[in-house]
């Protein structure tokens, strides 16, 4: 603060250099710069005269400028494309390879796609340019054959949730149809025959295959099929607690839900408690997610693992990083029921 009250500006100081470091520990640049990237031949009273300029001066290397001055040209950063950093399944991804990056000393830069294929394509550009030394993506276009001059050019690329279309490479994935099968077969043997689906986007290939496993189950189990009872492209709480309500006041209503996505069974649980049918209408969901298991009655999911699928993609992205060069690996990790409650509510009796 100046006399009268008002602020003032903090006064401009340029970040310290590498001459400023070698000039205040007596040693020439390249002498600095050795000490400053770990390397070899200089003597240990030149390397401790370096580190204590370094710590007076709190000088912080430029590790884009370093990396494009080593031999290997590469940046200590990994690019992460996901669908929604807020939503949970994408932040515990995020959190998995940040576990794995970190024990590195890799930095993590990552970005949301909202299921927009301009923004993936704009989000990897924007990476690319940073010279990431590998890209790990949670795909939302319908090809992802533009990445094959970054992959030739010896980036590596890990794709998790959804496989790449278009272009070989490793990838993680959840057994989609295979948890939608068992989250029917679930809700047939508490003695629902009516069971609606509430799905995602039908351009999401994991919508698709969550609606196959439903319909193999349904096939199955002989239920009957109602096309009015199968509501695709929800992709907020809101427009599914809407699409719930329609369902629960038709003529016909189902007596137990299958929501397809974390925030879709959001909000089929919102329209239940509207209602006050979150005691009579069975709810089997797809993700796990936050307050599931305090909620009442507690939410029964089929559960993927995103950070066993996180550190799985790491430790791929990792080996071809270390110069693995084995054809592109396909894991399929399997998923867990967790049986809560909600879907163990038995069909009304007639």
């Amino acid at each position: 603060m100046s006399r009268n009250g008002d602020p003032v500006a903090t006064p401009y100081r340029p970040r310290p250099t590498l001459h400023d470091v070698a000039a205040m520990a007596g040693v020439s640049i390249k002498t600095a710069s050795r000490v400053v990237n770990g390397e070899n031949g200089v003597t240990p009273a030149k390397v401790a005269a370096v580190r204590r300029a370094v710590l007076q001066l709190d000088y912080r290397p430029n590790v884009s400028a370093s990396a494009l001055r080593r031999a290997s040209g590469r940046t200590a950063a990994i690019g992460m494309v996901l669908e929604d950093l807020a939503n949970p399944f994408s932040s515990a991804l995020l959190r998995a390879v940040e576990d794995a990056a970190n024990s590195r000393q890799v930095l993590i830069l990552a970005g949301s796609v909202d299921e927009d294929q301009e923004r993936e394509r704009s989000l990897v550009r924007a990476f690319s340019e940073r010279r990431v030394d590998g890209l790990i993506i949670a795909p939302v276009g319908e090809d992802q054959g533009y990445l094959r001059a970054e992959l030739e050019a010896g980036t590596p690329l890990v794709f998790v949730d959804r496989l790449p279309q278009g272009l070989p490479a490793d990838c993680v994935l959840s057994d989609n149809e295979g948890g939608a099968r068992a989250a029917v077969h679930h809700l047939a043997d508490t003695g629902h025959r009516r069971i609606a689906y509430l799905g995602d986007l039908q351009i999401v290939p994991t919508a698709q295959q969550r609606f196959a496993g439903y319909q193999r189950a349904s096939l199955e189990r002989g239920l009957p099929w109602n096309p009015a009872h199968h509501v695709h492209d929800l992709h907020t709480i809101d427009e599914a607690a809407t699409a719930t309500t329609r369902l629960l006041r038709s003529d016909e209503p189902p007596t137990a839900l299958f929501a397809s996505q974390n925030l879709v069974t959001i909000g089929a649980i919102t329209a239940l408690q509207q209602l006050g049918l979150e005691d009579t209408v069975a709810l089997v969901g797809f993700d796990d997610f936050p307050m599931a298991d305090l909620l009442k009655p507690r939410v029964s999911v089929i559960a993927q693992d995103p950070f066993q699928m996180g550190r799985v993609a790491a430790q791929l992205l990792f080996q071809r990083l270390d110069g693995d060069r084995d054809a592109p690996r396909r894991m399929v990790l399997p998923t867990t029921t967790i049986l809560r409650g909600s879907g163990e509510i038995p069909p009304a009796s007639p």
